[in-house]
């Protein structure tokens, strides 16, 4: 199964995140299909980029996202835009 999840950058004590879709069977740091976008949790607020249309690409093909990016996509508002298209 595909998962949308974020796997870590950055050195010691300065994560930086980027936001993939990759084989649930993978490691965290491990090989990944596509970039989807990046997160900077340091930056105030949180800086969060994505591409949006490609995020739902992935998951109309029926990927899951972890419960972080879960939480990210309900922050960036695509969430409700996820559930829009559903409704129509």
């Amino acid at each position: 199964m595909v998962r949308l999840r974020l796997t870590r950058g950055g050195r010691h004590k300065r994560p930086f995140y980027r936001i993939v879709a990759a084989d649930s069977r993978m490691p965290r740091d491990g090989r990944y299909l596509e970039v989807l976008g990046t997160y900077d949790p340091l930056k105030t607020p949180a800086a969060i980029t994505m591409k949006q249309e490609r995020v739902l690409a992935w998951l109309k093909k029926g990927a899951q996202p972890s419960v972080t990016v879960h939480n990210l996509l309900h922050r960036t508002g695509l969430l409700k835009q996820i559930k829009a298209a559903a409704k129509a």
